[in-house]
């Protein structure tokens, strides 16, 4: 029995363009991909559902419900390795823009946590028009990636720009990237993320402001680029979206400490986490009771280190990465981190930058490795910021 390169869920829209994506179902397919398909009710006036069932061995999907029988949209998003919608006419792409949810396409395209490529097919004065354009510009923004339509005779007999691109090219955006993203195959990552909490009676804790959302990010795209990821979690409320990620929910250091030494064959250890320095040293199993005077001093002694242990068993094949958060000297004190906890690159960022560290979605990142090299990062999205954090352990990975 064969096994599926991905899951390809093509989303097929109301063109004249729509016979390619039969010719583009059957490529996919002989590439060794699971192609199901989705079809607006525009798109089932220019070819019949039965094609598409025939070529891709299932069902093909149009409405919410059918036969008394729910189709899952969402179920349909996460299991997507990519959605690709060809052809895009210009008013799915303007929904895709805007948010409008009224057919089972559309639905699927706002529950998927996959990568979404789309390819124009329009007239070309519908495509130059300017709320077109602004349309295109927009779905750029949410990263959704555009396979450019090409120019030549349309079907209103015009020429220009706005025939849907060939389905042996749209075969080969796919294939190239996913053969890019497929750079952690076989690779097993172990990121840790949020806080800890460190308990002084059953009500109050010692903690930080971490959400874990630049660890999930890179969670995130870790699973993108094939990888197994353990996430090690602690306290955190931002929901993770994709279900491939195995998600380890901790409270304290003690548990994020275990749950990562059980897991120590791992081939990448990303060490995003906020851990508490320290915790009590004493804990009370009754509520503490609010006293006349002052509250007594809480002894405290210091956490297990995580990360110092890991570097301290890591082979030469395995790769450390460190986090450090400053707010002075930030350069030397990320080298002195490295140096001391034995990591192989370190991510360094400053409270002093606007739009980094806790609790926004944006971060400003500098990346120190241990031979010394540097590299500054503007101010990004937490997810373009775990982009760049991968692509540089994949850099460092290819030396040893």
């Amino acid at each position: 029995m064969s096994v599926s390169r991905g899951n390809i869920l093509l989303g097929v829209s109301g063109s004249i363009a729509v016979y390619k994506s039969l010719l583009l179902t059957r490529l996919l397919i002989k590439k060794g991909y699971t192609v199901k398909v989705v079809m607006t009710s525009a798109a089932k006036d220019f070819v019949s559902p039965l094609s598409f069932a025939t070529l891709s061995k299932h069902s093909v999907y149009s409405d919410i419900s059918s036969d008394q029988e729910w189709n899952n949209h969402v179920d349909l998003g996460l299991w997507a390795d990519v959605l690709l919608i060809v052809p895009a006419t210009a008013n799915t792409i303007a929904k895709m823009a805007h948010g409008i949810v009224d057919n089972m396409l559309l639905a699927c395209y706002t529950s998927a946590k996959c990568p979404v490529f789309y390819a124009p097919a329009m007239d070309r004065d519908m495509w130059l028009h300017p709320s077109n354009q602004s349309n295109i510009k927009t779905l750029k923004s949410y990263g959704n990636h555009m396979i450019a339509p090409t120019s030549g005779e349309l079907a209103s007999g015009l020429e220009g720009v706005g025939r849907v691109a060939e389905p042996e090219d749209c075969v080969q955006v796919i294939e190239d990237f996913l053969n890019q993203q497929q750079d952690l195959k076989n690779k097993t990552v172990v990121i840790t993320a949020g806080p800890t909490f460190e308990a002084i009676d059953p009500v109050r804790f010692i903690g930080n402001k971490s959400t874990g959302k630049m660890g999930i990010a890179i969670a995130e795209e870790c699973i993108r680029r094939g990888a197994e990821v353990h996430l090690v979690l602690g306290p955190s409320h931002i929901p993770i979206e994709d279900i491939r990620v195995q998600v380890h929910r901790v409270i304290s250091a003690q548990e994020m400490y275990d749950q990562v030494h059980a897991h120590t064959s791992a081939d990448i250890f990303i060490m995003a986490a906020a851990v508490a320095d320290y915790k009590p040293k004493n804990y009370s199993e009754e509520k503490i009771k609010k006293g006349q005077g002052k509250m007594k001093a809480i002894e405290l002694e210091r956490t297990l280190d995580i990360a110092k242990s890991i570097g301290s068993l890591k082979s030469e094949k395995q790769i450390l990465v460190g986090f450090a958060l400053e707010t002075t000297n930030e350069i030397a004190n990320a080298k002195s981190k490295l140096e001391r906890k034995n990591f192989d690159l370190i991510v360094l960022n400053s409270l002093n930058d606007k739009g980094a560290g806790f609790k926004h979605d944006t971060n400003k990142v500098t990346i120190i490795r241990r031979d010394n090299k540097s590299t500054g990062y503007e101010l990004k999205s937490k997810s373009d910021v775990a982009k760049d954090i991968i692509q540089e352990i994949i850099q460092y990975q290819e030396q040893l």
